[in-house]
């Protein structure tokens, strides 16, 4: 197993960077008080949204995760008062790169970089990047380009151990789906198991097809020296993969 190619920016120093602050809350931290992944995801969703509601864009909800990276530096913590810096990062025909940068008044940092798609709602098939979007975004980007490729091809082998994954109402969102920050509830649970895999690390998960309420999921783990991969399988078919990268 290969450590995914990941890459971190910095904040620009020229184009459109939208500024948030919120407070780490009860609900979104471990028993030991660390921020969790899966609420980290909702922050950086909850970012997202505020920055294409300010910039007022004429398509602001046709947007599909297909790819979030993190790199945790220095988790958050409860009560911590934390600093998001959000911005496009890259360009592709019919997706964009979003990075996000979280950092906390006691010396948290989380880097983040998610591929989105731009998709028609009515297909839900890729639609061409809005003109508006893109004379928003060009100056920030500084012309990189990215891909939406998979970067994690592995899969889980058939002798491989399965464990049945609950598909529950409340992790489903406005599409139907379930929402993307519920597939990274798997990650903390192998955590919660590893106590010893702690921060610097890097974590990776694409979105491959969606989760539907009564899909039968199973999810499907392989550890290896400081790589670990973790599936989200339904009926053969491989919904999700993440990878774990200590660095």
């Amino acid at each position: 197993m290969e450590a995914a190619p990941l890459e971190f920016l910095a904040v620009p120093p020229q184009g459109r960077i939208f500024t948030a602050a919120r407070r780490v809350r009860l609900g979104d931290v471990t028993p030991r008080g660390r921020l969790r992944l899966d609420a980290t995801v909702r922050y950086l969703q909850d970012v997202s949204h505020d920055d294409t509601e300010d910039a007022n864009y004429a398509d602001k909800d046709g947007w599909v995760v297909r790819r979030t990276a993190l790199r945790i530096t220095k988790f958050p913590v409860f009560q911590e008062r934390l600093t998001l810096q959000t911005w496009c990062g890259g360009l592709g025909s019919h997706w964009a790169e979003r990075s996000t940068r979280i950092e906390g008044e006691k010396g948290s940092l989380i880097e983040a970089s998610a591929v989105w798609v731009h998709v028609d709602l009515q297909t839900m098939r890729p639609a061409t990047l809005a003109e508006d979007f893109l004379v928003t975004a060009r100056e920030a980007a500084m012309e990189r380009k990215v891909s939406a490729r998979s970067m994690l091809r592995l899969k889980p082998e058939d002798s491989e151990q399965r464990d049945a994954w609950p598909v529950r109402f409340s992790d489903m969102d406005a599409l139907g789906h379930m929402n993307n920050a519920a597939y990274w509830e798997a990650i903390e649970e192998w955590l919660s198991g590893h106590r010893d895999f702690r921060e610097p690390f890097a974590v990776v998960l694409e979105h491959l097809t969606p989760i539907e309420p009564g899909h039968d999921v199973f999810t499907v783990t392989r550890e290896e020296k400081n790589l670990t991969a973790i599936w989200h399988e339904m009926n053969g078919t491989i919904a999700a993969v993440a990878q774990l990268q200590k660095l």
